[in-house]
């Protein structure tokens, strides 16, 4: 009879634990809501005593969107070895596409926001920042994934604070056209590889075209001349979570853009430009009602998740890329 009582009160914490864990899940798998990065940076300047400068917004904004990732509930969850978030998937892989996002803003930033011209100096906090952002995603000991992004953000912070002091002339942002173009292809490029995974949910037969438009191009090993790609049945998921990430981050990236660069995207009359671009990925970030993510044929009787998001993504990828040829012309 103890013995019995034993096993049934071991079942009994057992299930109670499996539902708290679930529980839990469900609760940090809950995605960030949208901010309004303008009045994020006027409130951050207000509490800080500083006015908006160039630049401003859009630092203000990397730096709430990379604490998002510390600082949302159940924190940053993908070098977690622990249950129940060793158990999750899409909560890391949309925390993975805000990463790539951040990392590459951090790079422009580094490389060609913060400098006048190629022979100009690096800014000293964000040379620490950028690389602080490259540490593995799924480092969880020696050194800790999020120590190290902590750490990138309070460099940025730094920046920040030097950014907006009138007494400092250490930390510049400059608006500029060409490196607005910079940043930009790095994000069509983003986009496009995310469109290309989401599209293969169903299976593709694609051309190669990777040498297409240049007779004389060559490449290092030949390759067939068609291939069929399809996305894992396992990945499906991931990939969605992954592009809704990266296209929450980009889309408050291009809403900071909208501000510090409103001289800019006005005399190029490429305003209303980026403000599609903006409504094509606030689509991206509409409410999934499925619990799970469907991967019905293209035009079957169910519904197919990837393809909703390639589409919309996929239009924002054309376009940047119109955006960018607005930029170039003079």
């Amino acid at each position: 009879m103890r013995q019995y009582l034993s096993t049934r009160t071991l079942l009994l914490a057992m299930t109670v634990l499996l539902v708290l864990f679930y529980l839990l899940a469900v609760y940090w798998s809950g995605e960030p809501d949208t901010f309004d990065v303008k009045v994020h940076a006027q409130n951050d300047a207000q509490q800080k005593g500083v006015q908006l400068v160039p630049g401003y917004v859009t630092t203000a904004t990397l730096v709430r969107v990379s604490r998002t990732l510390l600082d949302k509930p159940g924190g940053y969850l993908s070098n977690d070895v622990m249950p129940p978030s060793v158990m999750m998937d899409n909560m890391p892989a949309w925390e993975y596409g805000v990463l790539e996002m951040v990392r590459d803003l951090s790079l422009a930033m580094r490389k060609d926001l913060s400098r006048s011209q190629s022979q100009s100096m690096e800014n000293p906090d964000l040379l620490v920042a950028q690389p602080k952002f490259n540490t593995d995603s799924r480092n969880w000991l020696l050194p800790p994934a999020e120590s190290e992004y902590g750490e990138g953000i309070e460099a940025l912070e730094r920046y920040l604070a030097k950014l907006a002091s009138p007494m400092d002339d250490s930390a510049q942002f400059y608006a500029r056209a060409d490196n607005l173009r910079d940043w930009l292809k790095q994000a069509e490029k983003r986009l496009g590889s995310l469109s290309q995974k989401l599209s293969a949910s169903v299976g593709q037969e694609r051309l190669n075209t990777d040498l297409a438009g240049d007779p004389n191009a060559r490449q290092s090993t030949p390759s067939r001349n068609s291939q069929y790609l399809k996305t894992s049945w396992w990945k499906l998921d991931d990939v969605f979570y992954e592009a809704r990430g990266a296209s929450w981050a980009l889309l408050h990236f291009l809403k900071a853009v909208e501000v510090d660069f409103a001289d800019v995207l006005e005399k190029k009359n490429a305003t209303v430009s980026l403000q599609q671009i903006i409504r094509e990925l606030e689509a991206t970030q509409q409410t999934v009602w499925s619990p799970i993510i469907l991967n019905g044929s293209g035009f079957g009787l169910v519904a197919n998740h990837s393809l909703v998001m390639a589409n919309y993504i996929s239009r924002a990828d054309a376009a940047l890329i119109d955006l960018n040829e607005l930029l170039s012309q003079g």
